[in-house]
């Protein structure tokens, strides 16, 4: 089984990383969003941070977990979101104050309608194939296979499509893609040997190569490898950085205007990424506290994986990266994107 090089991601990358961090939770406080200024925010009963079970959430569930946020709130709570759909229920029902979402799907509910702004984006990339063989390096190699793929018309089924297409591979044909209800659902394909390849983000990879090796697990499972790096894909298809706007924190409508808490959530929010970077296998077991289905080794796999492609970045810092990824969508398919390109107060 191959495992992404954790020393190689521990190192120079993961220095350059924190210093980034470090820098941006500087900054905010350089402009005076610290706690000390906390009373001149309006103090709220309750503020719910919602997410699904992937590493965008582990730092909102470490800012419920610390207290961050105590000083602004008499309880705060994290809610994870199961599905796509029950994210846009949620979004739509205005059922939380602050929420992780694919950042496409951010840009279409603010089209349609749905009062709020996108804060940052703190996923920059966790996408990989997972196959039984481990000699496929670009997407081209899976010409004549079948991929199972989570989610359709989801994020990972979306970047799939958009970068086989730009390399002249058909799917349906070229790569029939098997869809499946949950990253779990694939992963248990393939452990049965009842599909070669799948398309997985993290941390359903790291969890689903672990468990491949497990005993009993192993005795009846394949060999599994961490094939293509779809961040990789895009650099190399699109001349680019390799790395994918892909998910980020949005404010909905009950907060999305107070200019002081939504500073003070930001502040906070690069403190608890920079922590869960910081202490993986003590984020693992909180992951695992808040999603039963999560393991804690299988999440410090994880963000060691992600370690160079995690990174804190204000929505409107990153809104060229996030234009280039919207258009490349609106060309393909509009309605990914509720048909625009976002106005400029989308962006926070």
């Amino acid at each position: 089984m191959v495992l992404m090089n954790v020393d190689h991601l521990a190192g120079v990358a993961s220095r350059r990383q924190w210093l980034v961090g470090a820098a941006a939770v500087a900054g905010l406080e350089a402009v005076g969003f610290t706690q000390a200024h906390a009373s001149d925010a309006v103090r709220r009963p309750k503020l719910t941070l919602a997410g699904p079970f992937a590493l965008v959430s582990y730092p909102l569930m470490r800012i419920v977990d610390s207290g961050a946020l105590s000083d602004v709130a008499d309880q705060v709570e994290f809610a994870t979101w199961k599905s796509p759909d029950q994210l846009r229920a949620m979004a739509i029902g205005q059922s939380a104050d602050f929420i992780a979402v694919p950042s496409n799907v951010g840009a279409n509910l603010y089209n349609r309608g749905v009062p709020l702004k996108l804060l940052d984006i703190s996923t920059w990339g966790l996408l990989w194939m997972v196959s039984r063989d481990k000699g496929l390096r670009t997407l081209a190699d899976f010409r004549g296979r079948e991929v199972a793929m989570p989610f359709r018309g989801d994020m990972p089924d979306i970047l799939f499509q958009l970068l086989a297409e730009k390399q002249g591979i058909k799917v349906g044909t070229d790569i029939k893609l098997r869809y499946v209800a949950s990253p779990i659902d694939a992963m248990q394909l393939l452990i049965t040997r009842r599909a070669d390849h799948a398309l997985l983000a993290e941390p359903a990879v790291s969890m689903g190569l672990r468990k491949s090796q497990s005993f009993p697990v192993k005795v009846i499972a394949p060999d599994l490898y961490r094939s293509v790096d779809l961040q990789q894909e895009w650099g190399r298809v699109f001349k680019r950085a390799p790395r994918i706007p892909q998910a980020g924190v949005a404010a909905l409508k009950s907060v999305h205007t107070d200019a002081k808490l939504l500073a003070r959530f930001e502040q906070e929010h690069a403190k608890a990424l920079l922590w869960c970077q910081a202490h993986p296998e003590e984020c693992g077991r909180m992951a695992a506290r808040h999603v039963s289905m999560l393991t804690p080794e299988g999440v410090a796999d994880a963000l060691a994986a992600t370690r160079s492609t995690m990174t804190l970045v204000s929505a409107t810092q990153a809104k060229p990266d996030l234009e280039f990824f919207y258009q490349q969508l609106l060309d393909r398919q509009p309605g990914l994107v509720g048909g625009k390109l976002p106005a400029g107060d989308y962006y926070g």
